[in-house]
């Protein structure tokens, strides 16, 4: 190979890699988008949010808490002022 060849044989080369390096430096080193991570957490989220709130329904309407409930609200409403 010739000096001239072997020249533009490395300079064909070093075009890809800058315009990775300007990528990196563009991204701050992050290769791959997260476009589709947020969807995902919110997916969770709600899905935990659901389980939490059938537990919480669970509670609250049990026999005991609501008769707890029901006597509270009846003394908040008979109090005298």
């Amino acid at each position: 190979m010739s000096g001239k060849s072997c020249q533009a044989a490395c300079t064909a080369l070093s075009a890809p890699a800058n315009a990775f390096r300007r990528r990196l430096r563009r991204t701050g080193g992050q290769l791959t988008s997260d476009a589709g991570m947020s969807t995902a957490e919110y997916a969770v989220g709600t899905v935990a949010a659901c389980g939490f709130a059938a537990v919480l329904y669970k509670v609250v309407t049990s026999g005991s808490v609501s008769a707890g409930m029901r006597q509270l609200i009846e003394r908040a409403l008979d109090a005298q002022f």
